[in-house]
């Protein structure tokens, strides 16, 4: 690799249709020529959205350790999320499954939350929240997107958030779960793995081939990772488990206006 700024034209991934990157440097670098973004956080932002809005609510993103949260969310009508340990309203989609029917609230998070507002903001036509529990659901819905060439493939960006060295301000330490999360988006997206005309880019083949590897024991393999060990020790395995579960639902989350919301399936 040559010294020197890298250019924006060769780490674009131009020439394939769907694509994969890390965190927020990836993301600026996918997302202005993308017709579709698909944030995949699963540890657990990401996982939570999916479990909330299969429980029939709305999920407002919000970033991370801001003062005015209660405010931000008392102008909404919604519920401020806070630590599972204090009882109430947390990220954890375990107990997001459970929420009644048309509640709201909002979802701090580090990193998912933040890469959702910044794919819109750096020029993403779509913004999906994508998870284990919706992977099919979210690319069948992605690679139905109209675009503007008859017969062409929507350009679909998959974007892993990863975590952060040190107290959520230190850079970007990617994380397996994720990496396997988008995999497995990946692989719904290009099932065939076409030889002679491949849709992944050579990064995306090697998030896909991770989830394929972990696939028959995900749920394992994410207790594994460092995030999962972090909720091993707060006992909260089962949010892992949670996390870990396969295509059970077929709710898509796509963000609209300052919301994630379950996407029409009948565009």
């Amino acid at each position: 690799m040559t010294s020197g700024a890298r250019d924006a034209h060769h780490t674009a991934q131009k020439g394939f249709a769907y694509r994969f990157d890390w965190g927020l440097d990836g993301l600026r670098s996918l997302a202005p020529h993308s017709d579709v973004v698909v944030i995949v956080d699963i540890l657990r932002f990401t996982s939570g959205v999916c479990a909330a809005l299969e429980s029939g609510a709305t999920v407002f993103p919000y970033p991370w350790h801001r003062d005015d949260v209660e405010a931000y969310a008392s102008a909404r009508d919604a519920v401020a999320a806070g630590r599972r340990e204090d009882g109430g309203p947390s990220l954890s989609p375990t107990d997001l499954l459970t929420m009644a029917p048309d509640s709201r609230i909002v979802l701090p998070s580090p990193n998912g939350s933040a890469l959702s507002f910044a794919a819109r903001d750096l020029g993403a036509l779509r913004v999906l929240a994508g998870c284990l529990r919706n992977a099919s659901a979210t690319a069948l819905w992605a690679r139905s997107i109209p675009v503007a060439s008859p017969g062409a493939h929507p350009v679909i960006a998959v974007i892993a958030a990863g975590e952060r060295w040190g107290e959520h301000s230190g850079p970007l330490r990617p994380a397996a779960e994720d990496l396997i999360g988008a995999g497995a988006i990946l692989t719904a997206l290009d099932p065939s793995e076409a030889v002679a005309a491949p849709c992944c880019s050579p990064e995306a083949a090697v998030a896909r081939a991770a989830f394929q590897h972990a696939r028959p024991r995900l749920y394992e393999t994410l207790c594994a990772t460092g995030s999962g060990r972090e909720l091993l020790a707060r006992g909260w395995d089962d949010d892992i488990a949670t996390s870990a579960a396969l295509d059970v639902t077929n709710v898509v989350a796509e963000l609209v206006d300052d919301a994630f919301v379950a996407a029409a399936l009948d565009r």
